[in-house]
């Protein structure tokens, strides 16, 4: 019996467009909610939002029983982090804040077992395996992982066909928020400037081959990376939905004319 199909990962290497909701709540109730919401892919946050191993299992735990495709990312692309995410079960990693090749190259043998790699083969202990339940796991999940890399830096742009090159990388993730920092316009990744680098990067990134993703809670300039090829693309959070409506729920029975302080769309947690 070999590792589990990773779906999302086929249907990025098949040009199939992925929508998705970043998952920000840390709750086990809160990611089950949202997987029986017909998206293709959440991603589970573990930069911005306060999560750690434990709670990311339960996460994973509660999506398990929908077909919807679980990423994890990392608060830092470090080996021992992605180790342990592997291990509860994940498959996809989205790696923050890649800006060299070199980066790349080690993110890609921290996701895949020795030779080809430097995970730790501890699999009897870990969910991944079924607890060494799935007898081929070891031989068959190399070919399960799928490894996002997030570009957010102008370092990152800089050196972004270098990254997209990597053998082992499946996809490129543009983080236009902090990458509208970097560029000087804090707070307004929409700026013509930054937007032309997005889409720059987006086409770019396909040029090597890979998929490309972003995240907007616009959801007209969401069809519009889309349209120019960019396949798993996250349209908001729940954290966003969550203030928003709770908010507006307010406001509506006050009579306002607007909640007093709306999140627009899903928030800037790129």
């Amino acid at each position: 019996m070999p590792a589990p199909k990773n779906h999302f990962k086929a249907a990025l290497r098949e040009g199939r467009v992925q929508i998705g909701l970043w998952v920000a709540l840390t709750s086990p109730y809160a990611a089950e909610i949202c997987g029986g919401a017909g998206y293709d892919w959440l991603l589970v946050d573990a930069e911005h939002a306060p999560n750690d191993i434990q709670t990311l299992v339960a996460q994973v735990q509660a999506l398990a029983k929908y077909p919807v495709g679980v990423i994890v990312r990392p608060p830092i692309g470090e080996a021992w982090i992605v180790k342990q995410i592997l291990d509860i079960g994940a498959q996809t990693v989205l790696v923050p804040m890649v800006e060299t090749k070199e980066q790349a190259e080690a993110m890609v043998r921290a996701m895949r077992y020795p030779p080809h790699g430097m995970r730790g083969v501890g699999a009897a202990l870990a969910r991944a395996s079924n607890f060494n339940r799935i007898p081929d796991y070891l031989q068959t999940a190399n070919d399960e992982v799928c490894l996002l890399l997030q570009i957010e830096s102008r370092a990152g742009l800089a050196n972004l066909d270098a990254i997209a090159s990597v053998d082992g990388v499946d996809g490129v993730f543009i983080g236009p928020a902090d990458l509208a920092a970097d560029m000087g316009f804090l707070g307004k990744p929409g700026a013509p400037e930054v937007q032309a680098a997005v889409e720059d990067a987006l086409k770019r990134i396909q040029g090597h081959g890979k998929a490309a993703g972003i995240l907007t809670a616009d959801q007209a300039l969401a069809k519009r990376y889309i349209e120019i090829g960019a396949t798993f693309v996250g349209i908001g959070s729940d954290v966003g939905l969550f203030a928003n409506a709770t908010s507006r729920l307010i406001a509506d029975f006050r009579g306002n004319a607007a909640p007093p302080s709306s999140v627009k769309g899903g928030g800037q947690v790129y």
